[in-house]
């Protein structure tokens, strides 16, 4: 179909489109204003036709055809392709390499600057005049001749070929490398710091529950139960404690030993507190007496009464142990273990010499008869104090080997086969040893001796390391002078007998003082009073001494005693 264009510019008749070149360009070729029939013809096989037409002829093997030939360069000066030529009388072909006629006879073709393919105003249309379709310029117009035959064209020149970047794929790879580590080390950090909150959390939470337990348990410095100033004797003494006190009875060569077991459920702590026998206590009369008396006269409940009156406590029950329960107990928990401090002769012994019941050292195994012998043993110029340490080592031994389940602690006490002394039970006393036992075992039992001045009375230390902080009382001693004062002199010879007097009067319910020694020795012993009305006192010394009633006289007495005494050789410490 042909489409008629009014050419609106130049001399030039009417345009029609001709087709497209192989970059998809349209050609517009100029008519002589005929209207004529387009018809294709692929293969130019219609040669000498009057009919003009617009037919493609690859290879120009038509006659004298009268087409427009296909010259995309602009080279020609007509619209056939014939790319080799081969026909004779034709139209101008493409010459792609610039060799055709030239009108100069040099066979080549004028330079054409520009093809400029006009597109006719169309009739009815605005006034848009004319769409101006340069040719793309490239470097081939930059590359021609001076003489102006066509450049060799190449397909680069108008393919937009989108080169690959060799080095792209190194790039995103090194931005991913980039940003991975990047990543991680922004990971790490936040791990890190996780950790370290995560520590500090636990660290926190170990030291409030560190100090919260010391607090709870009264250990914590400057909230101990023995800090006057803080005011927590109230807190100590607000602690839950059992304590039952032991009194051990030698059935053989007499004198008796106490201690109290103090289980104190607050802090799992427990305490075996020695009391010496010297120890001043009040009667039942109201007079003042010592604790070893007031056991022989006054009995379990009249000594626990009076115990509870000096330290403050409240004792639940009392539990006597003779030496034969004692034995039996030691074998049925199967020996004890005791780092002993003396060799301990047998009192079985027919020979002088034979070896040592028990011998001095660490670890010593004790049998029930052995432990008997190393709890009442009382070497020669020592103290009653010493007699009581090692009861103490004997009462800890027992507590380490006996059984922590309460029901076979109660059976055991049962086979001793003792009468316990109400308000105390079997199943009591088994209850308290296991647990007594448990934190033996455990490490959490400790034994303390209370101490005591010459007197009987309590100091300021015993009333802060025991009374106070394991017993949670309150000391409270009787009057000093509502004791008898006795002093002793030594006039026997042998300088062991002012001890053995000092243990019998304390034992007594008196005052002891130190009268020194005598520079000779004396055959016979005097008890001296000042007053009249220590008469009677006077004669309660000599007797507690053992000394006969004609030893008592009247005279004159030194210093602040109430009595005195002069030990002559006449003084028998056993009697």
């Amino acid at each position: 179909m042909n489409d008629g264009y009014d050419a609106g510019y130049g001399d030039g008749g009417p345009y029609e489109l001709v087709g497209y070149d192989e970059y998809g360009r349209p050609v517009y070729r100029q008519t002589d204003g005929r209207q004529t029939q387009q018809q294709y013809d692929p293969y130019g096989q219609q040669g000498g036709q009057t009919q003009q037409g617009y037919s493609y002829d690859p290879y120009a093997t038509g006659g004298h055809q009268q087409q427009p030939a296909y010259d995309p360069y602009g080279n020609g000066g007509g619209y056939g392709y014939d790319p080799y030529a081969t026909g004779g009388h034709q139209q101008p072909a493409h010459d792609p390499y610039g060799q055709g006629a030239h009108p100069d006879g040099t066979g080549q073709q004028p330079r054409v600057t520009e093809q400029t393919a006009y597109i006719p105003e169309q009739h009815g249309h605005a006034p848009e005049r004319t769409a101006h379709i340069p040719r793309q310029a490239g470097p081939a117009d930059d590359a021609r001749d001076d003489d102006g035959s066509a450049p060799e064209y190449r397909t680069e020149q108008f393919a937009f070929v989108e080169e690959p970047d060799d080095g792209s794929e190194d790039v995103i790879d090194w931005l991913k490398f980039t940003e991975n580590r990047t990543e991680r080390r922004e990971e790490a950090r936040r791990r890190a710091r996780s950790r370290i909150i995560a520590l500090t959390v636990v660290f926190a939470l170990v030291v409030a529950g560190g100090v919260g337990y010391l607090w709870y348990a009264g250990k914590l410095p400057g909230f101990s139960a023995s800090d006057a100033d803080t005011g927590t004797t109230t807190a100590a003494g607000a602690q839950k404690r059992d304590v039952l006190v032991v009194h051990l009875h030698d059935t053989e060569n007499g004198g008796t030993s106490t201690a109290l077991l103090v289980d104190n459920a607050t802090t799992e702590q427990g305490t075996t507190v020695l009391l010496p026998n010297s120890l001043a206590l009040t009667a039942e009369d109201g007079t003042t007496t010592t604790l070893a008396k007031s056991v022989e006269d006054d009995g379990s409940e009249g000594t626990r009464t009076a115990l509870d009156t000096v330290l403050g406590t409240d004792i639940e029950g009392t539990w006597r142990l003779d030496t034969p329960f004692l034995l039996t107990l030691v074998d049925l928990v199967g020996n004890i273990e005791v780092d002993t401090d003396a060799d301990v002769p047998d009192p079985n012994a027919k020979k002088k010499g034979e070896a040592p019941l028990v011998r001095k050292g660490k670890g010593q195994t004790l049998s029930g008869k052995m432990a008997v012998a190393y709890a009442t043993h009382r070497g020669p110029g020592e103290a009653q104090d010493a007699q009581l340490e090692r009861f103490g080592q004997v009462l800890h031994g027992v507590l380490r080997k006996m059984t922590s389940d309460p029901d076979a602690a109660t059976v055991t006490v049962q086979t001793l086969g003792q009468i316990i002394e109400p308000p105390l039970t079997d199943a009591d006393l088994g209850a308290f040893l296991a647990r007594l036992s448990d934190l033996a075992k455990g490490g959490d039992h400790r034994t303390r001796l209370l101490p005591v001045e010459e007197d009987g009375t309590l100091t300021a230390e015993a009333s802060d390391s025991v009374v106070k902080d394991v017993l949670g009382g309150t000391a409270k001693s009787p009057d000093r002078d509502a004791a008898v004062t006795v002093s002793v002199r030594n006039a026997t010879g042998d300088k062991d007998d002012t001890e053995k007097a000092r243990v019998v009067l304390l034992n007594g319910g008196f005052t002891f003082l130190e009268g020194g020694t005598a520079g000779s020795a004396e055959a016979t012993s005097e008890v001296v009073y000042a007053d009249p009305a220590e008469k009677e006192n006077a004669a309660e010394v000599a007797k507690t001494l053992g000394l006969p009633a004609d030893a008592v006289t009247k005279g004159k007495i030194s210093g602040n005693a109430r009595v005195a005494v002069v030990l002559g050789q006449d003084y028998d410490p056993g009697s």
